[in-house]
Order: C-alpha cells, then sequence, then structure tokens
C-alpha cells in the first residue's frame, strides 16, 4: 500500500504519507535490463559472421536505451511524496516533487470538506477544500486506496467536530 498513517506522538496529531507505487523497485532494475539484454541477444545467435549481425545489434542496443531511460523517468517522476498532517486547530497537505519548489496547503478543519469525485475523469478522484481553495490528495493512487483515505479523513474532521 503505497500510504501510511503514521504513528502519533500526539493523540491530537494525525499524519498521513503517501508516495507513488513502485512495481519495480530499484535493486530489480539490473536483472531486469540483464534478461531483456538475453533475451534479445538470442536473435543475434542466427546472425553470427554475417552482416545482419550489426543491424541487429543496432536494433538491440537502441531497445535497451529506449528502456533503460524510460525506467529511469519512471523512477524520477515517481519521487513525489505527499504529507498531510491533521491536529485540532489545522491541517496542512505538503507536496515534494523532483525538480519543483515544495507545495503546501492549509487549512482550518472545521471548514475543510472532502470530497470523493466518482464522474471526475479518474475514479475516486480525491479532493480537499477549504480556505478558498480545492487541492487533489493522492492523486497517484489507486481508487480503492482513495475511497479508504476519504473514509478515514472523514471519520477524523468528524470526531474534529465533536466537543473534547
Amino acid at each position: 500500500m503505497p500510504y501510511q498513517w503514521l504513528p502519533q506522538t500526539d493523540a491530537h496529531v494525525q499524519r498521513l504519507h503517501l508516495w507513488p507505487y513502485r512495481s519495480l523497485p530499484r535493486r530489480g532494475f539490473a536483472g531486469f535490463i540483464g534478461m531483456t539484454a538475453l533475451m534479445l541477444t538470442l536473435p543475434l545467435m542466427t546472425q553470427l559472421g554475417s552482416g545482419g549481425l550489426w543491424i541487429l545489434l543496432a536494433f538491440m542496443v537502441a531497445v535497451l536505451g529506449g528502456l533503460w531511460m524510460a525506467l529511469q523517468h519512471t523512477y524520477k517522476t515517481g519521487a513525489v511524496t505527499e504529507d498531510l498532517t491533521l491536529t485540532r486547530d489545522l491541517i496542512t497537505l505538503r507536496r515534494l516533487a523532483p525538480g519543483a519548489a515544495p507545495q503546501q496547503w492549509q487549512a482550518n478543519p472545521h471548514w475543510v470538506r472532502v470530497t470523493l469525485h466518482r464522474a471526475a475523469p479518474v475514479a475516486n478522484y480525491l479532493t480537499l477544500s477549504g480556505s478558498q481553495r480545492e487541492v487533489e490528495l493522492g492523486a497517484f493512487l489507486q481508487p480503492s486506496e482513495r475511497q479508504e483515505i476519504h473514509d478515514r479523513l472523514q471519520q477524523m474532521l468528524a470526531a474534529l467536530h465533536l466537543p473534547p
């Protein structure tokens, strides 16, 4: 699950940390590239000693180079993180993305509205509204995960409205 409710140091502080899902961890990257190179060399064996070897070798190098660059790009764009902090007086969402300035949104939790847009371009589009602004939460998560976060945030915000 690419999100985690962090342990609480204070009973009145809730923290949520979100990150994109990684289907291929970095340690599997070298093995994947190696196996792909091995599979691509099989057709080269039939061309040993002929001029066609160099043509196929050029295509193999181009495929491996393109695959390498594409995977490196996904690792770079997958370094996005979001941190949500909820206290009795303030809700803060901080988004960190590589190559971009940190983005931050704050509002009074009493006036924050958590909305799950079912008819949006993506399923279960999750937003937080408050302080005259609407921000997106967990765009990189699965629809079911956004549903779970929505339900838990609704419960937490409702609990804040109860008398202490």
